[in-house]
This record gives structure tokens, C-alpha cells and sequence, in this order.
């Protein structure tokens, strides 16, 4: 009986201990997640906007093939970057509710259209809306001496700004009491 039982002991244990080293992990997402927030320091837990998205590499492309001027962009990579508001909040110059929603852009050379849209959980920009448009905004693109690799999402006192190649676009943000 007690070889019975040790020998049960040592197959469920080749068992568990093969399947679990057998396991296979996919590589690391080549556009990684990343989440800016605003205000921007960890040590205020307390936030005014959140923005979750991914963050596509350059790697020697032009962001021209990757965010064609004039077309639909969900910036960044993946899924479609979101955008949360925790209180309502003027936004590029309109008034937008406490809420999360898709964010879109349309890169151009001067400025890009920053838009809102009420859809969530969109891959990419194949099911994008434009009907489900909350608001469309204008955002000043500049040019930046120093180049960014990877898409980036940051905020300042009154500016969400996103970065990728030496491109830089800022929309002022004001937030509503």
C-alpha cells in the first residue's frame, strides 16, 4: 500500500512538473503597453486623465507607412488606444464628460485631428466608426530635435502631448471644477 501511494506521489508529480516546464510563453509584444497619466507623478494617486495604449517602434520605418497622413490612425499599436477622463474636462478647446473612450487620430503636417470616439475595445482602427464620434479635435503637431523610438503618451500642467520620430502633438486640456 505505501508503494502504491509513493508511486502515485512521484507520477503526480512528473506530471505536474512536466506540463508546467513544458509550457510555452510568447515572446514579448514587440509594442509593448504603456499608460501615461496626468497628473504624471506616482506619488499622486489621485488622477485627472489616463490614457492606456501601446507603443510602437520605428525601427528604421518611416511613421509615414506606419500612421499615413489623412487616414484613421488608433494610436499606437494594437488595440485601440483609450483615453479616461475623471471628471468632465476641456479638451482641445471642447467639453468633454467623465468617461473613457477610444482614441483616434489622423496624423497631418501642421496638425493632426484628435478624435474621441465612444466604441471601446476596437482592434486597431478596422472597426472604427466615424459615427461614434464624440468629438474631434485640433492638435498642433512640431517638430522636435531630438527622435523618439517608441510612441509615447506624456502630459504637462495643461498639455497632453504624443511623441514618435522627431513629430511632436500637443492638445491643451483644461480640467472642469
Amino acid at each position: 500500500m505505501k508503494r502504491l501511494l509513493a508511486l502515485s506521489v512521484l507520477v503526480l508529480t512528473m506530471v505536474f512538473s512536466t506540463s508546467a516546464t513544458a509550457q510555452k510563453f510568447p515572446g514579448l509584444d514587440k509594442s509593448p503597453a504603456d499608460i501615461a497619466t496626468q497628473p504624471s507623478s506616482y506619488k499622486i494617486s489621485k488622477k485627472n486623465i489616463r490614457v492606456i495604449y501601446s507603443r510602437p517602434q520605428l525601427k528604421g520605418r518611416m511613421i509615414k507607412d506606419l500612421a499615413p497622413a489623412g487616414k484613421v490612425w488608433r494610436t499606437g499599436a494594437n488595440e485601440a488606444a483609450e483615453i479616461t477622463f475623471y471628471n468632465d474636462t476641456n479638451f482641445g478647446g471642447k467639453a468633454v464628460k467623465a468617461g473613457t473612450y477610444s482614441l483616434f487620430t489622423i496624423p497631418g503636417d501642421k496638425e493632426w485631428t484628435v478624435i474621441l470616439n465612444k466604441n471601446l475595445n476596437q482592434w486597431g482602427a478596422y472597426s472604427y466608426d466615424k459615427a461614434a464620434d464624440v468629438l474631434r479635435v485640433t492638435g498642433k503637431a512640431t517638430k522636435s530635435n531630438e527622435s523618439l523610438e517608441a510612441f509615447s503618451v506624456t502630459f504637462t500642467e495643461t498639455d497632453m502631448v504624443m511623441g514618435w520620430g522627431t513629430t511632436l502633438v500637443s492638445v491643451p486640456f483644461a480640467l472642469s471644477m
